[in-house]
């Protein structure tokens, strides 16, 4: 595996307006869109651990998983075991919800009519990372409430527990950490929870001042997609093999990432 170069810059600004800060006397990493990449989600902590440790102490640090931690890569079990254990010595780790959880959570809170979207989204492999069998899958299909049972039997409690405790959105200074982005025009403290996991042209094609840099997933881009008024950090580890990260503290950010093999052609 090989990892690509830090690349260091001062935030750009919004017109008459200053460049966004950081929480004060803070650091923060937060991860995109893991979807099931375990060997790219380790690696990059390490490179995060190390980081971290070069740049001496700060009063507080955090980590944030932007979400989508499963479906469509090799591991999604050995992802949440990971982010469950507090990976980062020092660290408080802030673990946002993104669809793909959604969908998965709703499956096993026995919702219809969801298991072929999810299946047909990297919800095979995710089952398989649990241990369902594919021939049992195969001999449910089309019964939602059948796969979901094997889904039950399969997902450990604490797992779900997990999942289910997971947050919407971070605030660290200027910036707001969600999944998806946030409604144009609509207050941070009134936006919809099913924009903040699902939204996406709205958002991306909106160049309204948010009062805030939005940090994103949800939307693959070749490299960290930098606008005035948001981020996106998801480079698509599971088509592309790049798992990547963005830091903030005070008015710097840089960027962190893995790189291996893609795992997903779906």
């Amino acid at each position: 595996m090989k990892f690509l170069p830090f690349r260091s810059r001062k935030a750009p600004r919004q017109e008459d307006r200053p460049a966004p800060r950081g929480a004060a006397d803070a650091r923060c990493y937060a991860i995109g869109d893991v979807h099931g990449c375990l060997d790219q989600l380790a690696e990059l902590l390490g490179l995060i651990a190390r980081d971290n440790a070069l740049r001496g102490p700060a009063a507080k640090a955090y980590l944030v998983m932007l979400g989508d931690l499963i479906d469509r890569g090799p591991d999604s079990r050995g992802v949440v075991d990971l982010v469950r254990s507090v990976p980062l010595t020092g660290m408080t780790v802030v673990s946002l919800l993104g669809n793909h959880e959604e969908l998965f959570l709703r499956i096993l809170d026995g919702e219809s009519g969801l298991m072929p979207r999810w299946l047909q989204y990297g919800g095979l492999e995710c089952a398989l990372s649990y241990g369902v069998g594919r021939e049992a899958l195969l001999a449910a299909a089309g019964d939602d409430e059948a796969m979901a049972a094997l889904l039950r039997a399969s997902v450990p409690e604490e797992h779900i527990a997990f999942l289910k405790s997971c947050g919407d959105g971070f605030r660290f200074g200027d910036y707001l950490f969600v999944h998806a982005g946030i409604r144009p025009g609509v207050a941070i403290d009134a936006q919809d929870v099913a924009d903040l996991r699902w939204i996406r042209e709205q958002f991306l094609d909106s160049d309204a001042d948010h009062g805030v840099v939005v940090v994103h997933g949800h939307t693959i881009s070749d490299e960290p997609d930098e606008q005035a008024n948001r981020i996106g950090i998801d480079t698509g580890a599971y088509a592309t093999g790049r798992l990547t990260a963005i830091a903030i503290e005070g008015e710097d950010r840089w960027y962190l990432s893995a790189e291996g093999e893609p795992s997903w052609f779906g």
